[in-house]
């Protein structure tokens, strides 16, 4: 698989809809300082799922979108897709039979972003699986920013097994395999809470059965329940249902 295409749309610095073409071979944008190269590179992070504003250098998700300069009012919407080319049908398994994959991130003022894959949307996981799967994503090795060379080679042999497992395409596993750990220790945590439920209950029951016990044996000894107001004989329960239901003395 290969991308083909950025598209942004009020992503920060691009007003307006903008498209940037990766062609074969090497592609490069070049600009002076504060022209937006960065930004493209964000994007990039964005679409495929980065949940840090900080790592947006922005202090909410909402500063990704078109704040308006002197000239262009602000805008209340940002979207950015990429296309990805599956010539080879080599991508993940629910999309390998399709030749043109499109992945689009929208977001709105107040109401948050959405995903999309094929103009179905999606979950945010989802995307971000289907990135992984492709051994790449917002915090991949691949993508190389200011310091990143510097902070590879210092780096630690843990921060060093991402790179590994990029390179042997075993990254979206080592995803899967994370969230299946996090699905048992939030299924064993659950089980214990049950656990201790079950034994309260057990005490709960054990203490009721005890009264109901004794309830019976005071019952036998003196005709009637512990608490049970008798009058002329009969238990004041059965005078009252005796009044409440006067057929009930005929029967």
């Amino acid at each position: 698989m290969e991308f083909k295409k950025i598209q942004l749309n009020g992503f920060k610095s691009f007003a307006e809809k903008t498209n940037f073409l990766i062609e074969h071979g090497l592609t490069g944008i070049v600009g002076p300082n504060g022209c937006g190269k960065s930004n493209i590179v964000e994007s990039l992070r964005w679409v495929m799922g980065e949940t840090s504003a900080k790592s947006m250098r922005g202090s909410g998700m909402e500063d990704v979108i078109f704040n308006g300069t002197s000239n262009k009012s602000s805008k209340n919407i940002a979207e950015v897709s990429i296309s990805v080319d599956n010539a080879s049908h080599d991508g993940p398994m629910q999309y390998k039979d399709l030749d043109h994959i499109e992945v689009r991130r929208k977001i709105e003022k107040d109401k948050g972003s959405k995903f999309y894959i094929n103009d179905k949307e999606v979950r945010a996981r989802d995307a971000q699986m289907f990135f992984a799967d492709l051994s790449t994503g917002a915090h991949s090795p691949s993508m190389i920013s200011q310091g990143r060379i510097g902070a590879l080679v210092t780096a630690k042999p843990t921060d060093r097994r991402a790179i590994l497992e990029e390179a042997a395409n075993i990254s979206g596993l080592h995803v899967r395999r994370h969230e299946a750990e996090l699905r048992l220790n939030a299924a064993e945590t659950n089980l214990k809470r049950a656990d201790e439920l079950r034994r309260q209950q057990e005490k709960q029951l054990a203490n009721l059965q005890k009264q109901a016990e004794e309830a019976t044996k005071y019952k036998v000894k003196h005709g009637h329940y512990p608490g049970e107001v008798v009058w002329n004989g009969v238990p004041r329960l059965t005078i009252l249902a005796m009044a409440t239901f006067p057929n009930a003395q005929k029967k």
